[in-house]
């Protein structure tokens, strides 16, 4: 079986590495994949938002089964493309990936379906948008309807903040097209949870849930990232608090979808805050989180390709789903200056060899390229570097001792992550 993953971040690169554990052994290929899934699968020059290159190469290489790793494809149209041309993939359409490449979308259907997530308003014009911010309570939210990378969303502390943020966005256009409609939104206090759930528009199989670390600084201090490190499972994401998202926010989720004519078939991520014990949904997302897919995919017992093929050929209810009871904790390690501007072409040493599964700890390649023997930096997040063990304190002390041992120049990471679920 030919199978072809489209992307080349540390999402990808552990959906490779999960993949390749396969018993079906299937052959694997990636694009534009990365040094690191260079090691796994026959790399592609081909970019994830190229829809017609990957069509023509899959049906020239004759692939049996796609699989879309970022929201770009998804935003675009690729499940469409490829659905006509009558090839297998996995990943949601055009319509229901707007719950993610359209925030103000995705308000509308969680206020369809009674979901609960902050209170909202919507704007198109820079000067009506700023008016309204006069009157709203600090700090604030103040979002891009589109994509951004994970870098649309500013949590302004200052109503001179927040005004920035807006002048940015909608005049600008620090985020390019995704700026032109900004969403203002209340503030929530609480911690932040993520639950994904692999779902083929009907049956829900929700993942371990995990916690994501988007600020660059220790503490979570500074600019919002599209993410510094996971953990997984967070102990915040109690089987009751699991049910109730399963209840409250999954199922209305996709059942809403399927009501408005865009059933959603894929992964759905829900990106929560707990407001004391209470879940509310900061965002939805069309396909699996980066760097959470690094802690989740690894407690996966089930075979990925199984769980694939069943969201594909709408038969998921047919399939018992495991999951290992392990813990990881995985830490970014990235360029100096990210998110911000920053340099490539650092060589990278002290580089594990093994990819095993049976290791308890491994080098997922995000923004990684190779010169000659060397593996040099190609991005802002290089590496995401996992560490697993029976218990969270295992897991983040063996991910630390694998970080200590990588260089590059001008390398960052935090040296805090799953901070909040191991603090005394």
């Amino acid at each position: 079986m030919k199978i072809l993953v489209v992307g080349g971040g540390g999402r990808e690169h552990a959906m490779v590495w999960k993949l390749a554990q396969s018993p079906r052994k299937p052959t694997l290929y990636s694009a534009p994949g990365n040094a690191g899934i260079a090691s796994l699968a026959t790399c592609v020059p081909i970019k994830a938002d190229d829809i017609v290159a990957l069509k023509d190469f899959v049906l020239q290489e004759q692939i049996d089964l796609t699989v879309v790793g970022p929201e770009a494809p998804l935003a675009l149209g690729i499940v469409d493309e490829f659905r006509k041309a009558r090839l297998r993939i996995f990943g949601p359409t055009r319509n229901a990936a707007r719950v993610e490449a359209s925030k103000i979308f995705s308000k509308d259907v969680m206020a369809q379906a009674k979901i609960r997530t902050a209170r909202a308003k919507s704007f198109e014009k820079a000067a009506e948008a700023m008016a309204y911010l006069e009157q709203h309570e600090i700090p604030v939210v103040i979002k891009a309807d589109g994509l951004a990378q994970g870098k649309g969303v500013i949590i302004a502390t200052t109503r001179e903040q927040a005004k920035r943020a807006i002048q940015d966005c909608m005049e600008k256009a620090v985020f390019g097209p995704a700026g032109k409609q900004v969403l203002i939104e209340q503030f929530l206090e609480g911690e932040e949870l993520t639950i994904m759930a692999f779902t083929d528009g009907k049956t829900i199989v929700p993942m371990p849930p995990a916690q994501d670390h988007k600020r660059v600084g220790d503490g979570d201090t500074g600019l919002n990232t599209g993410g510094m490190g996971a953990y997984c499972p967070a102990p915040l994401g109690t089987t009751a608090l699991k049910d109730q998202v399963l209840h409250e926010v999954l199922q209305p989720m996709v059942d809403a979808m399927a009501r408005v004519g865009s059933p959603f078939q894929g992964v759905l991520y829900a990106g929560l805050m707990v407001v004391k014990g209470t879940p509310y949904v900061l965002e939805f997302n069309a396909r699996m989180g980066d760097p959470e897919t690094q802690v989740v995919l690894p407690l996966l017992k089930t075979d990925l390709l199984d769980v694939i093929e069943a969201v594909v050929d709408h038969r998921l209810e047919q399939l018992p789903v495991e999951w290992h009871r392990e813990a990881a904790v995985c830490v970014v390690m990235t360029s100096r200056g990210y998110p911000g501007a920053y340099q490539e072409g650092m060589v990278i040493t002290g580089l594990p060899t093994t990819d095993a599964a049976s290791s308890s700890s491994i080098v997922f390649h995000a923004g990684t390229a190779r010169r000659d023997r060397d593996v040099v930096t190609a991005g802002g997040r290089v590496l995401g570097v996992l560490g697993l063990g029976t218990t969270l304190s295992d897991a983040q002390r063996e991910v630390y001792r694998v970080v200590d041992g990588i260089s590059f120049e001008g390398r960052h990471f935090r040296t805090d992550i799953a901070y909040r679920a191991l603090r005394t």
